[in-house]
């Protein structure tokens, strides 16, 4: 289904700033922002722009699409895949995006356990037969935490001139508000739901009588879900196909976490390297333009460093030493930069993490930088 194609059609004479699909969207994002869902499934997610919206949501960890039109999703799915930089900057949560082309009136088990089912312009696109199974599957079946249903308010429609029947030539009905909450009302009783109406798109000055372009129901369900409901009439196997799927890279994978260290340590390491030996090299030159001075090559004062450094050698009495051509970085050092410990957690997780990735000393202790080659580059 295209659902721009009202707003397409009608912008010489109503338009709607935003469009309407995005405050359509944007009301759902609302509703993940005050609820902070896990889990998250689009039914007739068509082009995926829903989905695509949502995965910037932090909270999200699954999110699911259904449409019955499998070219539409396939055309604009590759949206979903993960980019070079999420490889490079994995997030913390973990993010599954799951695509699967099948039909709102049949029930698979891969749609179970989500905390919000978002219906966003899909009933009216329903045969009579599908509308009917529509609430057993939705809010008897899937039983999601909230539910967010959007529709045609047909009350609008004579404010689109050339508007005879419905708004868009595949919609089955289009109903009014009290057609639509007499739906709605019922469906929440049946299913031990509560249901709140609101709607975007407002109607132009003078018409607000006609009341919001497209209709919204918020059903939230009143008890949790026990096991046995949960489990009862759970299909043997799944009906839905599924087209696409994408795991993002995650913290939560050691793999990945792994990586995000061993580099957060040799950037930190290196950071105080350079710090060390633009010391020692000051120093030096001190030690040559005044022999009386007796500071040692090898052990540059203090105030070498930077502030917040210098304050945590002294304070931690950790410090980085120069011996030869081999500079020595105390791994409890670095484990007292921010970044280091917060992918962390612990200094054994930060010895595990680094081993045999990051040179050590003999007795693992340190970091080790052999600067005789860098020498003589420069």
């Amino acid at each position: 289904m295209d659902k721009n194609f009202q707003e397409e059609q009608f912008t010489g004479v109503i338009k709607f700033t935003p469009p309407l699909y995005k405050q359509r969207y944007q009301f759902v994002k609302y509703l993940v922002g005050k609820y902070k869902p896990k889990k998250v499934a689009d039914l007739g997610c068509a082009d995926c722009t829903l989905l695509w919206m949502l995965k910037f949501c932090s909270c999200i960890e699954v999110l699911a699409g259904l449409d019955i039109c499998t070219s539409i999703m396939k055309e604009k799915m590759y949206r979903l895949s993960p980019l070079p930089v999420d490889y490079l900057q994995p997030a913390e949560r973990s993010l599954t995006v799951t695509l699967h082309h099948g039909s709102v009136a049949h029930k698979d088990p891969c749609m179970l356990g989500f905390d919000l089912v978002t219906c966003i312009e899909l009933i009216e696109h329903l045969e009579e037969s599908e509308l009917k199974k529509f609430p057993e599957v939705v809010f008897g079946f899937m039983a999601p935490s909230i539910v967010v249903i959007s529709t045609p308010n047909s009350e609008f429609n004579p404010l689109f001139p050339g508007v005879t029947l419905f708004r868009h030539p595949d919609h089955k009905f289009e109903w009014n508000r009290v057609q639509f909450q007499s739906w709605a009302l019922e469906t929440a009783r049946r299913y031990d739901y509560s249901v709140e109406f609101t709607g975007v798109g407002h109607p132009p000055t003078g018409m607000e009588n006609v009341g919001f372009c497209t209709q919204i129901g918020v059903f939230v369900r009143k008890h949790p879900q026990t096991s046995e409901s949960a489990q009862s009439e759970k299909p043997t196997e799944g009906v839905y196909k599924t087209v696409f799927k994408a795991v993002y890279p995650s913290l939560k994978d050691e793999k990945y976490l792994q990586n995000a260290v061993v580099s957060e340590v040799i950037f930190t390491a290196q950071i105080i390297k350079r710090s060390l030996l633009d010391c020692v090299v000051s120093e030096h030159e001190e030690y040559n333009d005044d022999p009386t001075e007796r500071k040692s090559k090898f052990q540059p004062s203090m105030n070498c460093f930077s502030d917040n450094l210098g304050k945590l050698v002294v304070e931690k009495r950790m410090e980085p030493f120069v011996n030869g051509h081999v500079v020595y970085i105390p791994l409890t050092t670095i484990f007292s930069f921010p970044k280091v410990n917060q992918l962390c957690g612990t200094f054994e997780k930060l010895r595990k993490l680094i081993a045999g990735k990051v040179t050590l000393s003999s007795d693992g202790s340190a970091v080790m930088f052999n600067t005789e080659h860098e020498n003589e580059e420069n």
